[in-house]
């Protein structure tokens, strides 16, 4: 297995495609904007300079990790010769649908299909190819190049031995796999999603402000980041996509966005991604300011 194929250039896309660079695959990044494949790459390149100022690359290695990855607008042609392809596209039923009823039609009959989706059925995702045996979930973690987790999802129909090979390609990446039932949000964001939700809930209660809930979270549990302003880090979009994924699988009251996430995402304050969520991120990245969210 070394010709990797990860679909989607985004934050989490880029970085995939990063780890498997360097850790000497071939890999096709591909995305529908050509603008977004050159920030992609442009992210990349910036990501690989700390790990040379950390002293856990060399030069060299930066300048072959790159040769590595190759880009396209175009999957087809992405795919003739892949071993494994990793769709990291956005978190929307829908399109990662059509995305894997393209990977089934054009990927080699024994490739892989594996998906970064931090909460849709693994299964479900499956079903829509002729082979759901080869459908497996890979989640990885944001920041991509420094998180060690890889949690991986086995669907219904997941076979063995794709299994395995994931395993043992995940180790291969200098990561820790581990492996979750397919549920919905799995472990990671069934635990993280509803103590996000019930920070933003504190917050449209009035029980304290957006530093305050954060400053608790980290004093007091260790957090490294608040919830508040980790929620923006993933984007409020994709928080309550996992949200609803969680609700509607589960039908628990408990899962229920709050009113307020609600809110944010329809006025497009996403987070750091928008520059603006439970932070105003225009001014200075690194030390954002409060937003007064009862506008």
């Amino acid at each position: 297995m070394k010709n990797i194929t990860v679909i989607g250039g985004g934050t989490m896309g880029n970085g995939i495609a990063h780890c498997f660079a360097l850790n000497q695959f071939n890999v096709n990044l591909v995305d529908l904007s050509e603008n977004q494949l050159k920030k992609a790459i442009s992210t990349i390149s910036k990501n690989l300079d700390r790990q040379i100022a950390k002293k856990i690359i060399t030069t060299l290695q930066k300048s072959e990790t790159l040769d590595r990855i190759q880009t396209s607008t175009v999957l087809e042609n992405s795919l003739k010769e892949t071993n494994l392809v990793v769709e990291a596209a956005s978190e929307n039923i829908k399109i990662k649908a059509e995305l894997f009823k393209k990977m089934d039609s054009f990927a080699p009959s024994d490739c892989i299909l594996a998906s970064n989706t931090s909460s849709i059925s693994i299964t479900k995702l499956g079903a829509f190819t002729k082979r759901p045996e080869k459908v497996i979930g890979m989640h990885f973690m944001n920041p991509v190049p420094i998180m060690k987790l890889i949690e991986v999802i086995q669907g219904y129909k997941t076979d063995d031995d794709t299994l395995n090979q994931i395993l043992t390609v995940s180790k291969t990446l200098n990561k820790t796999p581990i492996l979750s039932q397919d549920y919905p949000g799995f472990v990671a964001n069934r635990i993280l999603l509803p103590m996000i939700n019930e920070a933003i809930e504190s917050l449209f209660q009035g029980v304290a402000g957006v530093s305050e809930i954060d400053q608790i979270m980290k004093l007091g549990m260790g957090h490294p980041m608040g919830p508040l302003e980790l929620a923006d880090f993933i984007g409020l979009d994709v928080c309550l996509s996992i949200l609803n994924v969680l609700h509607d699988g589960f039908g628990a009251q408990k899962y229920a966005p709050c009113p307020l996430l609600v809110n944010m995402v329809q006025a497009g304050n996403l987070g750091i991604k928008s520059g603006v969520g439970f932070y105003d991120y225009k001014i200075d990245l690194k030390k954002p300011t409060v937003v007064n969210q009862f506008l």
